[in-house]
Order: C-alpha cells, then sequence, then structure tokens
C-alpha cells in the first residue's frame, strides 16, 4: 500500500513538473509623460508609481489571468499640440489598450480621437468642466477639482461656524485650459449656492506670478476668508508671500499637483504653510500607517518602486490601479486573449472599482455613461499644516452636486 502511494505521488510530481505553463497574452500601455516641461519635477515620481504598480500587477494578478501588460513612455512636455503630434505613432507603435494621461493638454487634444481609435485614455488628475460630456473616452478617476474645491469649502464652512455666505477668492490663469476651468466651476457653484458662497473675485495672473500683492489686497479688502489657489507652486508661493507682505492671515487651499508639499518645498520649508489647506480626491501620503502606505512600501520592497510617498507618487498609483483593474475585469469577460480596448472601455462603464482594489488610494470608483468622472458618492481628503506638520484634517468629505458649466 506504501509502495503504491509512493507512485501513485511520484507520478503526480512528474505530471505537475511537466504541465506547461499558462500561456500569456502581452497587452501594451501607452504611458504619456512630462519630463521636459512644467511637471518635469513631479514626473519621476508619478511615472515612477505607474511602472511599480504594473510590475505588481503582472506578478500577482496577471500571471493568474494569463495576461501580462507592457509599457511605454511618451515625453509630450504638457504641449496639446505635441501630443497630438505624438499620437498616431504611438498607437503604430504600440497599439495600446489603454493610455495614462498627464493632465489636460492630453484630454483637448485625443478626446475627439480616442473613440475612433478605440482605446481609453486614464488621468490621473481632477476632471474638468470642458470635459463633462457623454459616452467618455477620457477618464477621471477623481471629481472635477472644482467640486473638490467646493467640497473643501462646505466643510470649512461648518468647521468654523461661519454664519452666511463664506467669501472666497479664486486666484487663476489663462495660460491652460485647466486652471480656466476650475474659476468656471467654481464661479457656478457660487452662483447655485448664494446663500452659502460668495465669489467675491476671480483673479486671473500670469502662469508664474511673481508679485501678487495688490490682488491679495484687493479680495482681503473684499472680505476673502479663504483663497483657492489650484494653479501651481509658483501661485501658491505669490499669494503666500503677498499675505506675509500684508500681514494678513488668511488660509490657501490648495490641490494635489501643487498641495502643500510641493508648495511648501518652493517655499523653503513647510512651516510657512501653518494653517492652510489642501483638498483632492485621493489618499494624502501623510506619515499615517494606511492601506495606501503599505501598498507603496510593498512597491518599494518587491517592485521597484524609486519614487518617495508623495503627491505625484499617490496621483501615478490612482490612475494605473484603474487602468489595471478595468484591464482585469476586461480579461475576466472575454478571456485573455480577447482583451481590446473597447473592452476595457466597457468594463470601467460597467464595472466598480472599489476601495479595497486599490489600497484605498480612491474611494468606490464607478463610471456612467454621462460623464468621465463619477458624479455621486464620491469624496475627498483635507489635508492641513498644524502645529508646523502636514497632517490629515477631515477624511472620507462628500463631493457636493453642481450643475454643469
Amino acid at each position: 500500500m506504501k509502495m503504491f502511494a509512493r507512485t501513485v505521488l511520484a507520478g503526480m510530481a512528474t505530471l505537475m513538473l511537466a504541465a506547461p505553463a499558462r500561456a500569456q497574452t502581452t497587452y501594451n500601455i501607452a504611458s504619456l509623460a512630462d519630463f521636459t516641461g512644467p511637471y518635469a519635477d513631479v514626473m519621476k515620481d508619478l511615472n515612477g508609481a505607474r511602472h511599480s504598480a504594473v510590475a505588481w500587477w503582472n506578478a500577482e494578478v496577471g500571471k493568474d489571468l494569463g495576461v501580462q501588460l507592457r509599457m511605454k513612455d511618451y515625453d509630450h512636455r504638457y504641449d496639446a499640440a505635441q501630443v497630438a503630434s505624438l499620437w498616431p505613432g504611438i498607437k503604430a507603435e504600440l497599439n495600446p489598450i489603454i493610455a495614462l494621461g498627464v493632465g489636460a493638454p492630453d484630454a483637448t487634444a485625443l478626446q475627439g480621437r480616442l473613440p475612433a481609435d478605440g482605446i481609453p485614455l486614464i488621468m490621473s488628475t481632477a476632471g474638468y468642466g470642458f470635459g463633462w460630456k457623454s459616452d467618455p473616452w477620457v477618464f477621471n478617476p477623481r471629481s472635477t477639482y472644482a467640486h473638490e474645491a467646493a467640497a473643501f469649502l462646505e466643510w470649512y464652512r461648518k468647521q468654523n461656524n461661519v454664519t452666511g455666505a463664506l467669501k472666497v477668492a479664486v486666484f487663476s490663469s489663462e495660460a491652460s485650459p485647466a486652471y480656466v476651468d476650475i474659476a468656471k466651476g467654481l464661479r457656478k457653484y457660487a452662483d447655485e449656492n448664494k446663500a452659502t458662497i460668495d465669489l467675491v473675485e476671480i483673479v486671473y495672473t500670469e502662469v508664474q506670478p511673481t508679485d501678487l500683492t495688490t490682488q491679495v489686497n484687493r479680495v482681503l479688502n473684499k472680505g476673502a476668508q479663504v483663497l483657492d489657489v489650484q494653479t501651481n507652486t509658483a501661485a501658491v508661493v505669490a499669494v503666500k508671500r503677498a499675505l506675509q507682505a500684508l500681514n494678513k492671515k488668511v488660509p490657501i487651499v490648495m490641490s494635489s499637483h501643487n498641495g502643500i508639499t510641493a508648495s511648501a518645498s518652493a517655499m523653503g520649508g513647510i512651516a510657512n504653510l501653518e494653517g492652510d489647506y489642501e483638498v483632492y480626491g485621493m489618499a494624502m501620503p501623510t506619515d499615517e500607517n494606511t492601506k495606501s502606505r503599505q501598498f507603496y512600501e510593498k512597491l518599494k520592497n518587491q517592485y521597484g518602486m524609486k519614487g518617495g510617498w508623495t503627491v505625484p507618487t499617490v496621483m501615478g498609483l490612482n490612475q494605473t490601479l484603474v487602468a489595471l483593474r478595468a484591464v482585469e475585469a476586461a480579461a475576466k469577460k472575454s478571456g485573455a486573449a480577447n482583451v481590446t480596448g473597447r473592452g476595457v472601455r466597457e468594463a470601467l462603464l460597467s464595472t466598480t472599482i472599489t476601495s479595497e482594489q486599490t489600497f484605498e488610494i480612491l474611494s468606490d470608483v464607478k463610471y456612467t455613461n454621462d460623464a468621465p468622472f463619477p458624479t455621486t458618492g464620491a469624496t475627498v481628503n483635507i489635508g492641513i499644516v498644524k502645529g508646523g506638520k502636514y497632517v490629515t484634517a477631515a477624511p472620507g468629505v462628500a463631493v457636493p452636486q453642481i450643475g454643469k458649466w
């Protein structure tokens, strides 16, 4: 009996060793990047997050599905004309099933081409009102910047027991369609909520302003209680320097790409932003031991993550995880050998990507055919500099509804 058992076990072992490895089908991802333009300073972390997340997925998810993904980077200098010029070559070279974008130039240059090409584009940023159209092919994991700012303003008003309308000034620039869009969205929000929000002025400045003392003084004289600066770090520095020159303490609220850590670096230290805020719909890279931080550490220790635990890293992770989970859903539905860009888009529209699947980098992401970003159930996190430290002020704050603009 023992001899029979040994013979059977030996035979099973031989069969297992002889069994062929599961066939793998390889697909391509186009990684649009800015290594030489205005966001080159953050691209190392953002792009490093993309590559390490793909390496993790290939090893721990795609291997069992019979799917492997390859990604190639293309530098477009954050320029819409360059994006448009590069795209035909990217499509011919890679035939990608999905692409990862950086910001507004990608969306503006490609949203009219992607339906015919059958390739969805996933952004890392908040959404844009100019892209708020049905039948989307450009997808943002977060609501628009205006939605995110509105969530902060509602929270701040309640937190500080403001009676009447909270007076807000917005600092923007006409240099980028994304910057203009933020201002338009907040104007729409203020018009719809006059009892609680008073938009005292939208200040349009140079894209890299140096001295905004006159403009800041003007909006303070109008009673501004919050200064919204969601453009870039140069604008944050200019507004903050103006407040210091005027000896005034009014909080600034920033977004992800120009948030507390990036702006503090430009200011020469985080203490310079004491009492200022940031808001966005994804995990915040604080020192807290969160699931997001644990996933980052895993990527760093096992999958070649080179970037620090920064906002650009979180941005790279958010878009890549949405893309990977969509490919995963498409492969499960159609089979490993039959994944297409159109199938990945269908998976985006029919599958809820849960917060657990993104290691709490994002809240649950559910798209509909009505918008390129989640329009219901979205939340934001709010960060603050308090006591010289970067900490979470409020997690999971609900995003309000805003009409189209």
